[in-house]
């Protein structure tokens, strides 16, 4: 059993409903029996609880919110925290809310400790309810005025109300709830995503963080995937540093983020997920077995290969807060492997730029080498004042020597040399992958509030001769040279050992998943950052859709904004996508940006931004 983080956010105490974790091991627990756990409940509010129902279909475009005369009365919310052993949350308040004197817990000794650096690491958001690493996304309605701009604080697109579910019991009594109700339904983990998928204003939240249990299972066979072997199942709350960990512990390695404290379980792998495994291993998605999970009926199934099929293949890689929620999910476990890792970096001002641009020139063209070793490189290339710094952060090569490592990058070594570019490539060789990955890789910055990020999946038509490969270079030096932040990731997704699944299509022919962001002033007005944030997609985005035709991007590092997005996200997947959310799920009782079916509503912003501070509404024309 994996035991909990020391830290247990001290947001839960600050609620009258609240109920902090105090076992260290939390069961993934029990389902609803409607006979006894809703025994007692008066006839009228015991219809709000029940599954297999179906909703009242009101005439109102919009999900059901406070003010309207449907919100449901605090006796059906009281009820709802009973029901649940007093696992709900009213009014959570958000971390900067003790900045401002008009809001609950106000302290301006705590407010004046925070930083900068502080407010930007993740281990600072993670455990908390609503926190969003993408405080655009949100709405960016309360964050701590002596680091940011800031006109107050409001909830914005933070929920009303969050379920601290600790089992199936609680998620199922919140969906039952949401979709007899009408009220909005969101689910969170640890809220790793650019798009902001784990947010919702006045919404009624999922928060699935806490299910924590790790169990390994030695021998595990599933004729239908052709897998007979090790695995570990999960509850969703699991995030990468845990489960390492406890792979470790058995001599064994999952696949999963390179982001230490990314929900692995969740979100993640639902949408797919790449990893530094996943030249060798596939996504993360390819090595789900089977999932539990609770169905917009409010039903607590198993879905695998011979159950809930049609399910089982949508929740490996059709996106989360979509089809089910999951509460475990069951993952192959594969042999503890040596891995070498390098990271190094230099920067124009030392080179100048013609050489600094000859040398990212060179590395292109070790791309498709480097993805069909199994290898996966982090790398940066940062514009700093008319200076631009080039970073691995960094190359990591599982599998594989020392030696093989070297003989992989002496090509590019030895044109770095020819140009007289100064390096030390720090290689280094680790027995375990555990202890590689804890070396290697950044801890995960939240956002910031001026930035949004595009994402392209690059085939390997892009790289098939010199032309090609310098086509998309100079696409890459005019992003630096416009000021955009780029990070890539050089690997292929190797094919799914398990069979088809829900993942983008568009992983498969790629040798470079790379990003690209754009920054407005921190003072900029709504009308402003729309204008910046649609020239950045006609422009910037467009002008690496042109060179890559056919290509996508990643569901989970993307713009709200991204064009078509049911093809870049998903393919030639997208339409069996469509036709099993219609079935799966007809009252569109799940919903998340951009996610499949979610052309059928829009949140309807306050400002008139892509984020969250607003009622969700159908659209008329869907």
């Amino acid at each position: 059993m994996a035991s909990l983080p020391v830290l247990v956010t001290a947001l839960l105490a600050t609620s009258t409903w609240a109920t902090p974790i105090l076992s260290a091991n939390i069961n993934i627990g029990s389902s609803l029996n409607v006979d006894v756990d809703l025994k007692g409940v008066t006839s009228t509010l015991k219809s709000l609880f029940e599954p297999n129902t179906i909703p009242n279909i009101t005439t109102s475009r919009c999900k059901v919110y406070p003010g309207d005369a449907a919100w449901p009365s605090d006796d059906a919310w009281t009820q709802l925290n009973d029901l649940s052993g007093g696992r709900l949350i009213a009014d959570p308040t958000p971390l900067a809310a003790v900045c401002y004197p008009d809001q609950p817990g106000y302290d301006a000794a705590r407010c004046a400790s925070y930083t900068t650096s502080e407010w930007q690491r993740s281990y600072m958001h993670m455990h908390d309810p609503i926190e969003m690493l993408s405080p655009v996304a949100q709405g960016m309605t309360c964050l701590p005025p002596n680091l940011f701009d800031s006109q107050g604080c409001s909830r914005g697109g933070f929920p009303k109300y969050v379920m601290n579910a600790t089992e199936p019991k609680h998620v199922q009594l919140a969906v039952n709830f949401a979709r007899n109700t009408g009220v909005r339904l969101i689910v969170k983990n640890t809220g790793h995503d650019f798009l902001g998928k784990s947010g919702g204003k006045d919404a009624l939240s999922i928060w699935t963080h806490w299910m924590k249990d790790i169990e390994y299972i030695e021998q595990y066979t599933d004729s239908e995937l052709g897998y007979s072997g090790p695995v570990f199942k999960s509850g969703t709350g699991v995030q990468a540093f845990e489960i390492y960990k406890a792979a470790h512990e058995k001599g064994r390695i999952v696949v999963g983020g390179e982001g230490e404290t990314v929900g692995v379980m969740g979100g993640y792998i639902q949408g797919g997920g790449h990893s530094p495994l996943t030249g060798l291993y596939g996504t993360g998605a390819d090595n789900v077995l089977a999932f539990e999970a609770v169905t917009a009926d409010g039903e607590f199934v198993v879905a695998n290969s011979t159950s809930n099929t049609d399910l089982f293949w949508a929740l490996r890689g059709g996106g989360g807060s979509t089809f089910a929620v999951a509460t475990s999910v069951t993952v192959r476990a594969h042999a503890d492997l040596e891995v070498t890792a390098s990271r190094f970096g230099f920067s124009s001002a030392q080179t100048g730029n013609e050489t600094f641009w000859a040398a990212i020139r060179s590395y292109v063209d070790s791309w498709v080498a480097n993805a069909d070793a199994g290898t996966y490189t982090y790398w940066t290339l940062i514009p700093t004042n008319g200076t631009f710094a080039f970073a691995f952060s960094p190359f990591f090569a599982p599998g594989k020597s020392k030696k093989e490592a070297t003989a992989l990058l002496q090509p590019w070594f030895s044109q770095l040399n020819e140009l007289g570019v100064e390096f030390d490539p720090n290689i280094t060789h680790f027995d375990h992958y555990y202890d590689a990955w804890r070396s290697s890789f950044p801890l995960e910055a939240v956002q910031k509030p001026n930035v949004a990020t595009g994402s392209r999946l690059f085939p390997r038509g892009n790289f098939e001769t010199a032309e090609k490969r310098q086509e998309l270079f100079e696409h890459i030096k005019t992003s630096s040279e416009k000021n955009r932040v780029q990070v890539h990731f050089n690997m292929q997704a190797k094919d799914p050992a398990g069979g088809d699944n829900a993942v983008n299509s568009h992983w498969r022919p790629m040798v470079s998943f790379s990003m690209q962001s754009v920054r407005w002033p921190i003072n900029s007005t709504a009308e402003q950052i729309l204008k910046i944030r649609k020239d950045f997609q006609d422009v910037d985005m467009q002008s690496w859709r042109d060179i890559s035709p056919g290509a996508g991007g990643y569901l989970a590092e993307a713009d709200r904004m991204e064009p078509n997005f049911g093809d870049a996200f998903w393919g030639d997947k997208y339409p069996k996508l469509l036709e099993l959310k219609k079935r799966l799920d007809p009252y569109d009782v799940f919903f998340a940006t951009t996610g499949v079916g979610s052309e059928r509503w829009k949140v309807e912003s306050i400002d008139g931004l892509p984020n969250e501070n607003g009622k969700l509404c159908r659209v008329e024309s869907a």
